[in-house]
């Protein structure tokens, strides 16, 4: 073969290896990270099961607390991110910082949860779909048919290039941001029965059985802002933009989400709040919004809670996509997994991955409802509550092994010092993130309803643990069998980068003290 062909050939791998740079800025970064967020999903979906599930009044004082604690965490997070950039985010950083044994557990961790994440939504998309269908056009059809419609959707749509997407998301974004600060403002100027309270926001109302799994639900609706950093080989300026977006939407949704759990604990009073959760479950705000603002709005609402919810299931893919992506590249899965696509330059195989074991999550829960016709509230307390728990659960985890990630990482390059308040603000966030892993686990039960000790209340936090577990175990074996894998682990394009550089020294001609440069003598 001559030295060209081999030169083509060799551009070309590298390029399969690389996302295409410079394709997104800062406003269509935020708007991508923040959709994961789904604002609408998490005021109708995520707060009514806080409140009636788990029993948490104070609700809005719980995203303040969190709030904070992700934004010490974001100190170091996005410190991070300005010496790494790789799509393999969380688990490139604790590589980085904690080794590759590390790195390839949290790239096992990051894979499961962020895909429990996707399979959540997928549930309580398929139930609200289906009942609007039935309701506005007389057509029932099972929860899993839209879901699985939606399933192929997305997995289209992640062929195509993240530049689309982001304006997909962005429009949603803005139209269900709108409609949630109009439900807001007619909660404070109509509110319930007991006005307009602050009770909410009384550290008294923290107390309940369901704490741990409230604060680990509540969590939940901040994932997204650490997925900043999975598309930093894809922006312009990627040590400015990826830390500005992961400040931004900390900020964003601690506030939006506050004000908006707030505004719902007033509309229906804060006496009478957790009683009317319990009656209405997802169908709370639109409720609330009905008697303000009759039908119309109402309709139009449901249909921007399903349009968000389908920005957040692609939003989550886009992610779940790169990180397959990244850890094909790197060796953890098979090479394949690290191609994209020639038009678009998106991740393509490992979408394709995405879409297949989504296919199989929502398939498996579609077979295993209770009724002949199917239970019309499984894929909510199953897909919704039970695998969104699962997924935040695991994105703590990262979180907490990140956190330590980053202080070693920079005490090993001498600059513990230079960093030490962003050090201090990650360590304070890692074991407070600790601590709601402890809790989370704990309270478990509660989220299933069932009695202290269940044995499912073990099982489904269990899965995060053999996801570590399996990690911790396939990172010892490339580490003793495939060791230039292992060394590579959260590298991304900077192995091949050395690998490259390593070739051309090698075959560069030999002079007295090493090689030289053709043409030209070594001294």
């Amino acid at each position: 073969m001559s030295t060209g062909s081999t030169s083509e050939i060799s551009t070309f791998k590298g390029q399969e290896r690389r996302l295409r740079a410079g394709r997104i800025g800062v406003a269509g970064l935020l708007l991508s990270v923040v959709a994961a967020s789904a604002p609408l999903m998490v005021t109708a979906g995520v707060m009514p099961t806080t409140y009636g599930t788990m029993g948490i009044v104070g609700q809005p004082l719980l995203f303040v607390i969190l709030g904070v604690v992700l934004t010490l965490f974001s100190f170091g997070y996005a410190e991070m991110s300005r010496h790494v950039h790789n799509a393999g985010a969380f688990y490139a950083y604790i590589a980085r910082g904690l080794g590759g044994t590390a790195g390839a557990a949290a790239s096992v961790v990051a894979l499961v949860a962020y895909s429990a994440m996707q399979f959540a939504i997928y549930g309580i998309f398929g139930f609200e779909l289906s009942g609007l269908l039935e309701k506005h056009l007389g057509i029932a059809v099972a929860w899993w048919v839209p879901a699985l419609a939606a399933v192929a959707l997305v997995g289209a749509l992640g062929w195509l290039k993240i530049d689309l997407n982001a304006k997909v998301l962005g429009v949603l974004l803005l139209i269900e941001c709108a409609m949630v600060v109009v439900f807001d403002a007619a909660a404070l100027g109509s509110p319930g029965p007991d006005g307009v309270s602050l009770d909410a926001f009384d550290p008294a109302t923290l107390s309940g059985a369901g704490l741990g799994t409230a604060l680990c639900f509540t969590i939940a609706s901040f994932v997204g802002f650490e997925q900043a950093a999975v598309y930093a080989e894809e922006t312009s300026r990627p040590q400015v933009a990826v830390a500005r977006v992961t400040f931004l939407a900390v900020g964003f949704v601690a506030l939006f989400f506050a004000f908006a759990s707030w505004a719902l604990s007033v509309a229906a009073g804060p006496s009478q709040i957790i009683a009317l959760a319990q009656k209405q479950g997802p169908n709370l705000l639109f409720a609330l919004t009905e008697e303000r603002f009759g039908t119309t709005f109402t309709d139009a609402m449901h249909l921007f809670y399903v349009t968000g919810m389908f920005a957040a299931m692609l939003s989550f893919h886009n992610v779940v996509a790169r990180y397959a992506f990244a850890m094909g590249r790197e060796g953890l899965l098979p090479a394949a997994m690290s191609r994209t696509s020639r038009t678009s330059g998106a991740p393509a195989y490992g979408s394709l991955l995405q879409s297949a074991v989504s296919l199989l999550a929502v398939a498996l829960f579609a077979l295993t409802d209770d009724r002949p016709h199917g239970d019309p509230t499984a894929p909510v307390l199953r897909l919704f509550t039970w695998m969104g728990n699962v997924g935040a659960l695991g994105v703590i985890v990262l979180m907490a092994a990140a956190s330590a990630a980053v202080i070693v990482f920079f005490v090993r390059r001498g600059a513990a010092r230079a960093q030490a308040p962003r050090l201090i603000a990650s360590g304070t966030a890692g074991l407070i993130l600790l601590v709601i892993v402890g809790y989370a686990v704990k309270d478990f039960d509660v989220l299933l309803g069932a009695g202290p000790g269940g044995v499912l209340g073990w099982i489904l936090p269990g899965l995060i643990g053999a996801a570590v577990v399996l990690g911790l175990g396939y990172g010892l074996v490339l580490k003793a069998a495939r060791p230039q894998v292992h060394a590579r682990i959260g590298l991304g394009n900077e192995a091949f980068q050395l690998e490259k550089a390593a070739k051309e020294a090698a075959s560069m001609p030999l002079g007295p003290t090493g090689p030289t440069t053709p043409g030209k003598v070594s001294s």
